[in-house]
């Protein structure tokens, strides 16, 4: 065999496994940047679930501060704020029990509703139930959608002792329900975590004020002079026209 023949068979030996070797070093460098792809998109994901990032619309205390409430009408004369946990079987009643009232005084143009959404059932129970489905809120709240969500919540809720809302497919399936959401924008809110962080300082803020067990309403600012599980309909109406009174008398020249 020739000189250059023996060369040109090493060559051609070494060829295929020098090129395994490349493919090998390439695999291996693709799978790296997959893994820091993969570690950069979950920190991000981390980052959005404790950021304090309000939702669309949300309001708050005039004299600043996180705005935490989602209003259902702009700035009205009589302002009630309903504070609500999506897995709470009180406050379940309570929102099914008043939605007739609340939407006539909606209508009458004297009243704003204003959602303030907490998780304390999480702790009473465990789980995160209550906390995916308030984050899923305020990504609903973000297309003006916060009511018919709700209300899909209310009529879905399960027994509080079954966390089924951590379920991330049963909250969209929900926003479906509800309609007018666009799906790709609510599913990318909520699998970033992007109200997460709201959602726990909403609760922050509603265990620092001690205001009890929910459901719990306010007038203006103020507790009810009746408490919640002594309050009617009507009595709720009075309340209400009440206030309207006296806010138009303190405003009048």
């Amino acid at each position: 065999m020739s000189e250059d023949g023996g060369k040109a068979t090493r060559k051609s030996a070494g060829g295929p496994r020098r090129n395994w070797r490349l493919y090998g070093i390439t695999a291996v460098g693709f799978g790296l940047v997959c893994a820091v792809a993969a570690a950069v998109g979950q920190a991000a994901r981390a980052h959005e679930g404790t950021a304090v990032n309000a939702p669309k619309g949300a309001v708050g205390p005039s004299g600043g501060g996180t705005k935490l409430d989602l209003p259902d009408r702009p700035t009205v004369p009589v302002t009630l704020t309903v504070y609500e946990d999506p897995r709470s079987p009180q406050s379940r009643e309570f929102a099914q029990r008043y939605a007739g009232t609340f939407a006539r005084l909606l209508a009458s143009g004297q009243l704003q509703i204003n959602h303030h959404l907490v998780t304390q059932s999480d702790k009473q129970y465990g789980g995160s139930g209550a906390a995916e489905a308030a984050a899923a809120a305020a990504c609903a709240q973000d297309q003006g959608r916060l009511a018919p969500f709700m209300a899909q919540i209310w009529q879905h809720q399960p027994a509080p002792a079954h966390d089924a809302f951590k379920d991330r497919k049963l909250l969209s399936d929900l926003a479906k329900k509800a309609g007018k959401i666009n799906h790709d924008t609510f599913e990318l809110c909520v699998d970033r975590n992007e109200r997460k962080g709201w959602v726990a300082e909403s609760q922050s803020a509603f265990a620092a004020a001690g205001l009890g067990e929910v459901p719990v309403v306010r007038i203006n600012g103020r507790p009810l002079p009746v408490p919640t599980d002594r309050l009617t309909p009507g009595k709720l109406t009075s309340l209400v026209n009440a206030e309207a009174r006296r806010v138009a008398a303190a405003a009048a020249p």
